[in-house]
């Protein structure tokens, strides 16, 4: 599954997780692993959101989905997913759906031809048996590049570093699914944590 920018969870499904359900004042809240949930609360910076989607490209093309009962969590605001989407989650509420196109520049960026290389076979695992499409990470001073293997012609590989969205228009189909505040250690540590977990 691509990763949007953030880091995918193996969640259980809110409904399996709900230890208390109060009503009051035509207000709905839930309280889960020791967290009230708020569901007319809105996305606002710091909030812990739980979203499914569908990815497409132009074309319709499906390029990735969420699982059912899995929806992809992340902190509002701490650049987990891609800006594009981010800011047009702002403000929704549990239930709602929307629709987001987002333009290359506030997804994964134009496609670069600067980041095509020439490698010397050398330069790979020697026990590494390449192929047209293999992934492999490489260091370099701006840090972890993630290359996929182009072409193949004798000694020379042919790479490309750029993201495998790099110049896509994307739709995002999104439906909001939970959200409640940020604990100050998943704030701290800049990640949400698995239900009963701090780390």
């Amino acid at each position: 599954m691509i990763n949007l920018g953030g880091q995918r969870y193996n969640n259980t499904p809110l409904s399996n997780e709900i230890v208390h359900n109060s009503l009051s004042n035509n207000s709905k809240n839930f309280t889960f692993a020791g967290i009230e949930l708020n569901t007319m609360q809105k996305i606002k910076k710091g909030d812990v959101v739980g979203f499914s989607f569908i990815l497409t490209n132009k074309s319709g093309e499906i390029l990735d989905q969420s699982y059912p009962g899995e929806p992809l969590m992340y902190i509002h605001g701490a650049v987990m997913i891609v800006p594009g989407l981010e800011k047009n989650l702002l403000d929704l509420q549990v239930g709602d759906k929307k629709i987001v196109e987002v333009e290359p520049e506030e997804a994964y960026g134009l496609f670069d031809e600067s980041l095509l290389f020439q490698v010397p076979r050398q330069n790979f695992p020697a026990e590494a048996e390449l192929s047209e499409g293999m992934q492999f990470q490489s260091q370099d001073e701006g840090g972890l590049m993630n290359i996929v293997v182009k072409e193949i012609k004798g000694d020379t590989i042919y790479v490309d570093a750029n993201h495998p969205l790099a110049g896509e228009t994307l739709k995002f189909d999104v439906t909001i699914e939970s959200i409640r505040e940020a604990t100050a250690q998943e704030i701290e540590h800049n990640h949400v944590h698995q239900h009963g977990s701090d780390h």
